[in-house]
C-alpha cells in the first residue's frame, strides 16, 4: 500500500468510526448485507457504572439519559434477557432472539440501588450487578450494603463477581488472581446463599492466563469492557460489552449499539489482551480473518483509540492486518472494527489491549 493510499484508508477509518457514533448516512441505511444469519446468534451487552453522579462523567450517565435508555429498551424491537440466559445459549450453541440485549452494572455503587434499580424494576427489565466484595465489606461510602444487594438479588437481579479488591489483574501475580477470583465467589455465596458463576474483569483487563484461572475457579463466562456484539466465535472468558457514559450515552449512538451485530472473525492476533511493555509483541501485529458471509471487505475499517498510530491497513483476501507506528503506551488501548450490514445495522468487533505499568 502506498503512503497516499494508507492515508486515505486511515481517513476513511476515522470517518466510518464517526458515522458509527452519530448514526448512518442515507446510503448506509440502504446498504445490502447478510445481517439476518449473524443477528440470530448474537447479543448486545451494555455496561453501566454510576447513575446521576455528575462528578464522574467517564463512568456515569445522567438520569435523563438512563430514563431514555429504559424507554428504548422497553420497545418491542428488543428482547432484554437475563445475562445468564445469553451465556446458556452460547454454551449450548442455541439461537438467540434477534436484538437480544443484556444490561450489566459494575461496582455496586449506591446510585444503582437508589436511582437505576427502581426504574429497571418498574419497567420489568432484568439486569446483572457485578460486585467487588471488599468495598461492601468495608461499608465504603458510595457503595451498596449487603442488605441492599440481597434485596435486589431476591427481586431478580443477577449477582456476579468483580473480584475482591477490584485490582488491575494483569499487574498482580497468579496467587493473587486465585485469591481475588475464589475469595469474591466465596464471600458472595456466604452473603447471598448462591455462588456467582459470571465474572467481570475490573477495568476490563485480563490476559490468557487470567482467563484460564477464571475458568478454573468455576466461573462459566467472563466479561471485559471492549465494544462489540458477542457471539459464539468470541472467547467465552473475554466477552465484549458496550460501555455507556455521559459522553457516549446519546440516543443515536445508543440505538446504534442496540442494533449492532457481530463482525464474525477467526484467527485473531494477538489473542492475549495483555501485551509486553516493550520489545517483540508491542506494537502488536493485529489481524484477523473474516468468516464466511462477511464479504463487504471494501467497506470494513478499523479504528484505534490513538488514531495517529495507524500506519497500514492491509487486506489480503479475507485476512485483515493493521500495523502501528510505535509501541502502545502503558494502560488500556482499544481497537474497533466495523462493517455495514443490512437495514442500517453494523457488524462490530472490538478488542481492548493492556500494557502493564513499568
Amino acid at each position: 500500500m502506498t503512503g497516499a493510499r494508507a492515508l486515505m484508508r486511515v481517513a476513511a477509518t476515522i470517518l466510518l468510526w464517526l458515522s458509527v457514533l452519530v448514526g448512518p448516512t442515507a446510503a448506509q441505511d440502504t446498504a445490502d448485507g447478510d445481517t439476518a444469519p449473524a443477528a440470530r446468534t448474537s447479543a448486545v451487552v451494555l455496561i453501566y457504572h454510576r447513575f446521576g453522579e455528575d462528578e464522574f462523567p467517564s463512568t456515569s450517565v445522567t438520569m435523563d439519559q438512563f430514563e431514555s435508555h429504559i424507554a428504548e429498551l422497553a420497545k418491542s424491537d428488543y428482547r432484554v434477557l437475563p445475562l445468564e440466559r445469553i451465556v446458556d445459549a452460547l454454551i449450548a450453541g442455541e439461537e438467540l432472539p434477534d436484538r437480544a440485549v443484556a444490561i450489566t452494572v459494575d461496582d455496586a455503587f449506591s446510585s444503582f440501588y437508589e436511582r437505576a434499580w427502581p426504574l429497571l424494576r418498574d419497567a420489568g427489565l432484568p439486569a446483572t450487578l457485578f460486585v467487588a466484595t471488599d468495598a461492601v465489606d468495608r461499608n465504603t461510602n458510595g457503595y451498596m450494603t449487603w442488605d441492599q444487594i440481597r434485596e435486589v438479588a431476591q427481586a431478580g437481579i443477577t449477582i456476579g463477581s468483580q473480584a475482591v479488591t477490584h485490582p488491575h489483574m494483569p499487574e498482580v501475580g497468579a496467587e493473587r488472581w486465585r485469591r481475588e477470583l475464589t475469595g469474591s465467589m466465596d464471600r458472595l455465596a456466604e452473603e447471598l446463599g448462591t455462588a456467582p458463576d459470571l465474572f467481570a474483569y475490573p477495568y476490563g483487563e485480563a490476559s490468557l492466563e487470567i482467563m484460564e484461572a477464571t475458568q478454573a475457579a468455576g466461573y462459566r463466562a467472563a466479561f471485559g469492557q471492549h465494544s462489540g456484539a458477542l457471539n459464539e466465535t468470541n472467547n467465552r472468558f473475554y466477552l465484549p460489552r458496550y460501555p455507556i457514559n455521559v459522553n457516549y450515552g446519546g440516543m443515536d449512538r445508543f440505538r446504534r449499539l442496540l442494533n449492532s451485530i457481530p463482525l464474525r472473525i477467526d484467527g485473531l492476533s494477538p489473542r492475549n489482551p495483555t501485551l509486553p511493555r516493550v520489545g517483540e509483541g508491542n506494537p502488536p501485529a493485529f489481524g484477523f480473518t473474516l468468516m464466511d458471509g462477511m464479504d463487504r471487505i471494501d467497506d470494513l475499517a478499523c479504528y484505534h483509540s490513538d488514531t495517529s498510530q495507524i500506519s497500514q491497513f492491509l487486506v489480503m483476501g479475507s485476512r485483515i492486518e493493521v500495523r502501528f507506528d510505535g509501541p502502545f503506551a502503558s494502560g488500556r488501548t482499544r481497537i474497533n472494527c466495523t462493517m455495514p450490514g443490512d437495514d442500517g445495522r453494523w457488524h462490530w468487533f472490538g478488542m481492548q489491549y493492556y500494557v502493564p505499568t513499568p
